[in-house]
């Protein structure tokens, strides 16, 4: 099972939901890069659950740095982050053992590793495995930042409700830094929420739609063909639970336009080579070409509802029904967010160093 990520900076996950600790070791940072333990914390918390919108599994997420990190700083070795589960209820577990939640990884875990596989909570498949993500990208979002780099992720669609698009870019990444649920319109993010909880009320749940947007990556980082901008942050954002779709720029709305409604037109502002529009996401050949960096995913609803639903025992290879009980998630794009950034920080650590260097990312 391969659960490394990365070239120059590159990542190692590690860790079950129900487990004593989960973690994450990232190699190839540069030295002397700031560890802010407060804005760590915050991002975590931005991941954590929050009201009636979201589980009741509540983990205060007390991570602890045991390698890497020296006087505040990195040492340029291996920083390895550990985050321990303590508000775990294996035993609602047990009963579907051998029942395969439709949606989930159960069935296809077990038919890879022969029933060896921690099943409990999803075990090493459940988002749970995300927080050491959010941890490892706090870094790194930090390290950006002092580079004039800067990355903002928002609701674009829950429950088919929309948000406004983003306009001025900088200060909407801004807004949404802080927010618990990082939706541009006031207004949209009431009547989501209030869609969640009805979904909630009905055991049901819903998915949606994020909109990330990265500025300040200037043109030329990247390659063409199978290490392209789109096929690393794909590869990552995939890896996340719950995103079934990818798309940069106008995405699968391409498929609709006439190529000079298409493209992006060039031309000069302020000394710089920019576009017109931005309908290729800040991506031409799989570089960057200077505008903001814009890509969507699709995250599907919550696999884990409380409706009885037909599946099979997949040990005694009968028909069965399943019917829930636990603690579940009715939507969770609101802590996808965050996640999206995260991993999206950690790419662009990885290709910033690949194109200038590692210690680049130095302040």
């Amino acid at each position: 099972m391969k659960n490394s990520f990365g070239n120059s900076v590159a990542v190692t996950l590690f860790g079950e939901s129900h487990g004593a600790q989960i973690g994450i070791v990232i190699d190839g940072l540069a030295p002397g890069i700031e560890i802010d333990h407060d804005f760590i914390s915050s991002q975590l918390s931005l991941r954590r659950p929050h009201g009636s919108i979201s589980t009741s599994r509540r983990e205060a997420d007390e991570y602890s740095i045991v390698s890497g990190v020296f006087e505040g700083k990195t040492t340029g070795t291996p920083v390895c982050i550990l985050i321990p589960n303590c508000d775990t209820r294996s035993n609602d577990y047990a009963s579907t053992r051998s029942l395969a939640r439709p949606g989930h990884a159960d069935y296809t875990a077990n038919c890879k590793y022969h029933g060896f596989e921690d099943y409990r909570g999803g075990g090493h498949f459940s988002g749970r495995i995300t927080a050491p993500l959010v941890a490892a990208g706090a870094i790194a979002i930090g390290a950006l930042a002092q580079k004039g780099i800067h990355i903002g992720t928002h609701i674009k669609k829950c429950a088919g409700i929309c948000d406004r698009s983003f306009d001025d870019i900088n200060d909407d990444i801004s807004a949404l830094s802080t927010m618990d649920f990082a939706v541009l319109d006031s207004d949209a993010a009431n009547r989501m929420k209030d869609a969640i909880v009805a979904a909630a009320k009905d055991g049901d749940s819903v998915g949606g739609v994020l909109e990330t947007a990265i500025t300040g990556v200037d043109a030329g980082v990247g390659e063409p063909w199978f290490d392209s901008v789109e096929s690393q942050l794909a590869h990552i954002l995939f890896s996340v639970p719950a995103i079934k779709g990818v798309e940069f720029g106008l995405g699968f709305d391409f498929s609709d336009k006439k190529g000079s409604e298409a493209n992006d037109a060039f031309c000069m502002a302020n000394g710089k080579v920019v576009t017109a529009t931005n309908n290729n996401g800040g991506i031409n050949g799989g570089i960057t070409n200077g505008m903001p960096i814009v890509f969507s995913c699709a995250v599907k609803p919550t696999p884990s509802i409380y409706k009885t639903q037909n599946t099979v025992d997949f040990i005694n290879e009968v028909d069965a029904q399943l019917s829930l009980s636990g603690r579940h998630d009715p939507a969770i794009i609101h802590r996808a967010r965050v996640v999206v950034d995260s991993v999206s920080s950690l790419v662009l650590c990885d290709m910033l160093a690949m194109r200038y260097g590692t210690d680049w990312l130095r302040g």
